[in-house]
């Protein structure tokens, strides 16, 4: 039985001609009440589709808080702002304060600013978030940005163009005759140039994914951050690995009740859907832009510099619950060991000399 959603976008192709498979995945993720991310629904943790890392543990978020007050040493202990693109539940902002405050002049100083599409998503945050913290709809309306601009698992469900090599590039779109089907038009020249800018030549018979919407977004953060970092957390590969021959059929994945599958068009509007992040992209077009690169690194290699192993160590103590720290053992060794090599690190700079940050240190 189809849902009200998979019922609205039926009639808008039936109406206006099959849409691209971009605007049909914009419409399952984002539309108004109905799509994924904007229905009152749970997505995170055990009652939703996936985990983050943030949900796991508070590790995580503290040891990120680590790597913030450096970036706030290397920016002259100033007034200090981060923005955080699509804050979730709320839990890496929480656990990157609590971090922070033991920081007396940082913490003084601190502006921390979520930019969250979502109403429900911004109601969720500010249950447990009522300091510090504000709520903006686009980092357009933040002033004299100084500081941070944070996103983790973000860049992934922006939507994404799919494409087809044929004889010619081609891009896929979505007709519905009975149900919804896949159709081919040829690839419009902004596809085209994206691949070309990246010096990707695809073979025959290729598909994969093209987030045009991460240029939008790289290049409104370089406009907008006067001097700072860019801390990017995410899983997918720079293009050299993206576009390798294994990955022939696009890397498009949907997550729904903790289980992977690979078909957009069932339980639109109340499954995640999501592509691998293409890494070299978000760099090109950041140094278009005005960013410098800052560093690449896994997980696993910036949590480790971090000090993942003296945090472990710490909760150790004497007189600390032992089935508590147990759990946490087991939960961020999850982090490591199967999270760690699949979510990757981008750092880059604003107005910044040359400096070597301690995350990127343990390759």
């Amino acid at each position: 039985m189809e849902n009200i959603l998979s019922e609205i976008i039926k009639e808008k192709i039936l109406r206006e001609g099959p849409v691209s498979f971009r605007d049909f995945m914009e419409m399952a993720l984002y539309y108004p009440e109905m799509g994924y991310y904007s229905s009152a629904k749970d997505k995170i943790g055990f009652t939703g589709d996936y985990y983050t890392s943030t949900t796991l543990t508070p590790v995580f978020g503290g040891l990120i808080g680590r790597q913030i007050e450096e970036m706030w040493r290397v920016l002259g202990e100033n007034q200090f702002t981060i923005v955080e693109y699509g804050a979730g539940t709320g839990s890496l902002c929480r656990s990157i304060l609590d971090f922070l405050k033991n920081n007396e002049k940082l913490y003084t100083d601190l502006k921390y600013c979520i930019i969250e599409k979502s109403p429900v998503m911004q109601e969720k945050e500010k249950q447990h978030l009522n300091e510090k913290v504000s709520w903006h709809d686009s980092i357009q309306t933040i002033p004299e940005i100084k500081g941070c601009v944070l996103s983790n698992e973000l860049v992934d469900n922006f939507a994404v163009h799919r494409i087809v090599m044929e004889d010619e590039l081609m891009e896929v779109f979505v007709d519905h005759k009975n149900d919804f089907v896949e159709i081919l038009k040829p690839a419009s020249k902004q596809l085209k140039d994206y691949l070309s800018e990246l010096q990707i030549e695809l073979p025959k018979g290729f598909r994969t994914e093209i987030n045009l919407e991460a240029i939008d977004w790289m290049r409104e953060i370089a406009t907008h951050l006067k001097k700072g970092y860019v801390l990017t957390i995410d899983y997918g590969y720079p293009s050299s690995e993206l576009y390798s021959e294994h990955r022939k059929q696009g890397t498009l994945t949907c997550f729904k009740k903790h289980k992977i599958n690979y078909h957009p068009y069932t339980y639109i509007g109340e499954q995640d859907i999501t592509s691998h992040v293409n890494f070299s992209a978000l760099c090109l077009w950041g140094y278009k832009n005005g960013l410098q690169y800052c560093g690449f690194t896994d997980q696993l290699h910036f949590l480790n510099a971090l000090g993942f192993r003296d945090y472990l160590k710490m909760t150790e103590q004497p007189g600390n619950d032992y089935f508590n720290f147990k759990r946490e053992v087991s939960l961020t060794r999850t982090l490591l060991n199967d999270m760690g090599e699949k979510f990757k690190i981008l750092i880059q700079q604003k107005e910044i000399p040359e400096y070597k940050l301690l995350g990127l240190g343990a390759r």
